[in-house]
């Protein structure tokens, strides 16, 4: 793989195809924004920035009647997790071992996740990432105490979405506290939560370890964008005699379209950091 120098590495092939494999299933299950948005690409590691179609005046000529536009893009973000294995451990690979300690890719497959998560989710105002949550123009509603009450508050949820204009299919995405309380039953010998959430959105509710509190979306789709250039890819950096130094790197940018198309739903935390927030934009217009 192009700039991954894998090539260099003491690894062989069913040493590559173990790593790949333990990434790409912890990868799969704790990447949760992908799930939800638009995704476009892998475009390559050259794709270095996305077009906004605006462009802005530059001094010069103006006497002339010539003048200057550039064109205003966002670059792309480079992401990258480094970590290392030991080579005894990649040798019993070899050896055809069933069980090998792969802990520090597994660890660093679940970081580049929830980075990748957290700039999805809310925003990274330096890479000028806008956020599905952040960027969000409906006010969100908060996640009950009682998990017995939250079909309540995503019945809420989703009709702000209808209110706004904005039709289905609708997906939802929790973070671990409220994911977990989906097993509880309502009433004596009750269905659980969860079976009560299926009448109400139309996709599986997605397990998202990088939120707080969770998230209520349309998935019409054209809202919210993922702009990958490269997709989660491991290349090689350095070894000794006793460790081999990898990384697990990938590029990507967002675009958020339509704001009405997403409601926060807020734990206690979050949830007054949302207020705050959504009292500013009051004073401010």
């Amino acid at each position: 793989m192009i700039g991954l120098n894998r090539d260099l590495a003491p690894i062989s092939e069913g040493g590559w195809a173990r790593i790949e494999q333990e990434a790409r299933d912890v990868l799969r299950l704790h990447l949760a924004a992908r799930r939800l948005v638009d995704f476009e690409g892998p475009l390559g590691w050259d794709h270095s920035a996305v077009d906004l179609g605006r462009v802005e005046p530059l001094a010069g000529f103006e006497s002339s009647g010539a003048s200057f536009r550039r064109r205003v893009v966002r670059p792309m973000i480079e992401l990258r997790v480094v970590f290392e294995l030991d080579r005894s451990e990649l040798e019993r690979i070899d050896r055809g071992a069933a069980s090998v300690d792969l802990d520090s890719l597994r660890d660093a497959a679940r970081l580049f996740a929830a980075a990748e998560d957290s700039a999805l989710f809310d925003g990274h105002e330096e890479a000028e990432i806008p956020g599905l949550i952040s960027g969000a123009a409906n006010p969100g509603v908060a996640l009950p105490a009682d998990p017995i009450e939250l079909p309540g508050a995503v019945g809420e949820a989703l009709e702000q979405l209808r209110q706004a204009g904005v039709g289905g299919p609708y997906g939802m995405a929790l973070g671990p506290a409220a994911f977990a309380s989906l097993s509880r039953t309502v009433g004596d010998g009750g269905y659980p939560v969860m079976k009560h959430l299926r009448q109400l959105i139309d996709r599986p509710v997605v397990w998202a370890p990088s939120l707080a509190g969770g998230i209520a979306v349309s998935l019409r789709g054209g809202d919210f964008k993922l702009i990958c250039g490269r997709d989660a890819a491991i290349g090689y950096l350095s070894h000794d005699e006793k460790q081999v130094r990898l990384y697990l790197e990938g590029s990507f940018s967002a675009e958020l379209t339509g704001p009405e198309a997403a409601v926060p739903l807020l734990s206690a935390k979050n949830g007054d950091e949302r207020l705050a927030l959504v009292e500013k934009m009051g004073r401010a217009s």
